[in-house]
This record gives C-alpha cells, sequence and structure tokens, in this order.
C-alpha cells in the first residue's frame, strides 16, 4: 500500500508524525487486534484531528457498521479495495462515498503488481488469500473469503525485481499457503511445484516459509522439500492444541499422530531444523485432563518456541456458543505453563548452538550492536562495527543475550 501511494507523489511518513491522512491496516483475529486497531485510530485523530482517518483491512472487513459508528473513522475500506486504495481515498474526498465489496464473492486473487518497495533486508511475497477450513474458532474465513492464489508467474517476476533491488531472503506468506493452487485449472500446480520455480531465480539466497498447514506435510512433499538448496530450515506448523478431542472441536483437519508424524520426516530431513507453532489454550470444553494432554505431547515434540494465545471468542463463529467456556483465570493460569515451557524449550535450543559456526542474514543495528536471524530464524547479536547490513556472514555462537545468541563475526 506504501508503494502505491509513493508511485502517486504521496510521501510516507512515520505514524506518530501530523500528516493529512492515516491508514489503520486492521486485524480481528482475536478481541485483542480489534481494540488494538481502535486505540490505533484514536491516537491518529490525536495527532492530527483534521486528518482523514482511514479503517481498512480484516476487521474493517467484518465489523464495517461498528466501526462507521466510531466518530474519529473518516472511511471505512474492505480487504478488495487495497489494491487501489488511493483512488478509493481520493474518491471519498470528491463524494464523501466508498462501497466496501463483499470479499466472499472474490474469486480471483487481487494483485497489487511487482512490489518492491520493502523497509528491511527480506521481502514478504504474498502468494495467495482466504481460506476454506473454517476452524471452529476462527474469523477470518469471513473477512477473507474463499482461496484464491496468485498467478505464478507474477509471483516469480516480483521476486527477481525484488532480489534486482539486493534482497536476498524472501518469505512466502498467505492467509493459508498450503492451499496455494487448489483454485487453479491446473489442478496439479501446488505450492511445492512453486517453491521449485522460485528455488531457481538467481541471486536469491533464501526461502523462508511462513505459517503452513501440518497436512501439506507428507513424505512427497518433503522429499522434494529438502532437495532445494535455498529453503531455510525453520517451519512453522500451526497446531492450536496437542489433544485430539479439542482438535476435533476446533475442527481443524489432523490428529495429533499425523502431525507428530510430518515433524519426525522435517526432522529426518533437516538435522538442524527449528520448529515453532500457535497454541490455543482454554477453548470452551477444554477439560483439565485435555490440558495435561496438550503439555505432555508439547513436550514430545519438543518445539523451539510456541506462541501461546487464550481462546478469544469471536462472534459469529461455532465455537463462540459452544458450552463450557472457559474462565479468563484458568486460561491465565493454562497459557503461563506453556509460556515457561516454551522458554524453557528455547533456552536448551539455544545451548545447544554454543561453540558453533552458524550463517547468519544481518538486518540492522540496535545501539551498538547489529542482529540478524539464522537459516532455523533464531535471532543473533554481535558487536561490530563493520557495515555489514543485508550480508550473510559466517560467525561462531558465544554466548546467549536473554533469549537470543550472541556471536563474534568472522574475519
Amino acid at each position: 500500500m506504501k508503494q502505491k501511494f509513493i508511485e502517486k507523489g504521496y510521501k510516507v511518513v512515520e505514524f506518530e508524525e501530523i500528516a493529512d491522512l492515516y491508514i489503520v491496516n486492521t486485524c480481528t483475529v482475536t478481541n485483542m487486534s480489534d481494540r488494538k486497531s481502535r486505540n490505533m485510530m484514536r491516537r491518529a485523530k490525536q495527532i492530527n484531528p483534521k486528518a482523514i482517518l482511514v479503517a481498512v483491512g480484516c476487521y474493517a472487513q467484518v465489523a464495517q457498521k461498528e466501526l462507521e459508528e466510531m466518530e474519529e473513522i473518516d472511511l471505512v475500506l474492505g480487504n478488495n479495495e487495497k489494491n487501489n486504495m488511493v483512488e478509493r481515498i481520493e474518491q471519498y474526498e470528491k463524494e464523501k462515498k466508498v462501497v466496501v465489496a463483499d470479499v466472499s464473492k472474490q474469486i480471483e486473487f487481487l494483485d497489487f503488481g511487482n512490489v518492491t518497495y520493502t523497509e528491511k533486508t527480506r521481502a514478504v511475497i504474498k502468494i495467495q488469500d482466504g481460506c476454506d477450513r473454517y476452524c471452529s474458532y476462527c474469523i477470518i474465513p469471513y473477512a477473507r473469503g474463499r482461496v484464491r492464489s496468485r498467478k505464478k508467474e507474477n509471483i516469480v517476476e516480483e521476486i527477481k525485481n525484488i532480489v534486482k533491488q539486493g534482497i536476498k531472503e524472501v518469505v512466502i506468506t498467505g492467509i493459508h499457503i498450503a492451499s496455494y493452487g487448489k483454485d487453479f485449472k491446473e489442478p496439479s500446480y501446488r505450492l511445492i511445484d512453486l517453491l521449485e520455480e522460485i528455488n531457481q531465480i538467481s541471486g536469491l539466497k533464501r526461502i523462508r516459509l511462513g505459517s503452513i498447514e501440518p497436512t501439506i506435510i507428507t513424505k512427497e512433499f518433503v522429499e522434494r522439500l529438502k532437495r532445494l538448496d535455498k529453503i531455510c530450515n525453520h517451519f512453522h506448523l500451526s497446531l492450536q492444541s496437542g489433544c485430539d478431542a479439542t482438535l476435533e472441536r476446533m475442527n481443524r483437519k489432523y490428529t495429533t499422530k499425523e502431525f507428530e508424524e510430518g515433524v519426525n520426516l522435517l526432522k529426518q530431513a533437516y538435522p538442524e531444523v527449528a520448529l515453532t507453532t500457535d497454541i490455543i489454550v482454554g477453548f470452551p470444553g477444554e477439560t483439565e485432563e485435555e490440558f495435561k494432554t496438550t503439555y505432555e505431547f508439547l513436550k514430545k515434540i519438543d518445539f523451539y518456541k510456541m506462541h501461546i494465545f487464550k481462546y478469544s471468542k469471536r462472534k459469529g463463529t461455532k465455537a463462540a456458543i459452544m458450552p463450557n467456556q472457559i474462565d479468563g483465570k484458568k486460561q491465565e493460569e493454562r497459557s503461563q505453563k506453556l509460556i515457561q515451557l516454551s522458554n524453557t524449550n528455547q533456552k536448551q535450543h539455544n545451548e545447544k548452538y554454543l561453540g558453533k559456526k552458524l550463517e547468519v542474514l544481518w538486518e540492522e543495528r540496535e545501539n551498538e550492536l547489529i542482529k540478524g536471524h539464522t537459516t532455523n530464524y533464531i535471532m543473533v547479536y554481535a558487536k561490530t562495527e563493520k557495515a555489514i547490513e543485508n550480508t550473510i556472514q559466517s560467525v561462531i555462537i558465544t554466548g546467549i543475550l536473554n533469549e537470543e545468541l550472541l556471536a563474534e563475526v568472522q574475519e
């Protein structure tokens, strides 16, 4: 979106600066994200009460009327309006009216074109939109609509152009990237086929996958994936629960046994693999026994890090009206237990790297230190005066700083 404004002659400034136009790209995955979006919009109007304030994104898509009642907001746009946002805003300035499209009727991927604007040393490449999994707790299918995959030639062309800008790593992302290609008339072309094409792009050093559905991790998928030398050995597998009964209520499409089989395939293919995941605690009906089952399963899998979320009731989802909703105190207790387990896992994994040689893509400076990530997405800090941002360097791990690694840059 920034690039669209820059191309039209607008000057992009930091959010805290006085501006004529503020755009808040909202999220609605939890009640907390709704609240954060509202707070951000109120803050914008405090900075400049005369500015035009635009709400866009998922929260705006599913709660248009609610946001239109906020006196701070001038214009509400959905997800379909992002790619021609500048025109929509200019239309609003003239006519004071813009219609938000019904995203559920969108059947093709709305392509932004080649996006080369980036602030960091890695670029995020969106390959698809929408989700048709309908997990019982999730509002996203209603906010994003059906699965729409981006044309493979557009993805490859964008990455080639980004590589020309000096970017060495791309992150493949979307709402449900495991579904990539399922809407194509060419049904055999799926995510692994796309990754094989991207891997051939000259000058690209790393391909990192965003969150992926566990069901995509099959023997065939991993066999083909491990032959791609640019794939990063970090995989974020969205688990949500380690208990089969809970997974069934969540309407997840796998069992813990199937999940573990996928994990074992990845561990065999990538000896230094780092696995991360998302877990929801306090899902409706989650008993103490079910939580204990989840806890023991998580210990068994031994994730590098886990992102723990307390269940958040979303109006319009099946889980919102399920019986046996868990109270906040119990959710917090279970959340803290899993956070402690995650911290213990991360510390133990980090200690394994002491004295080892790793490759780091240096990203930015933080006071006197420079920081970057390994291929398996572990944060590394080093003290050096060299201008090594956006370069990949060999380092020796010398210590641990909080939850990250300390390193010595090799000459």
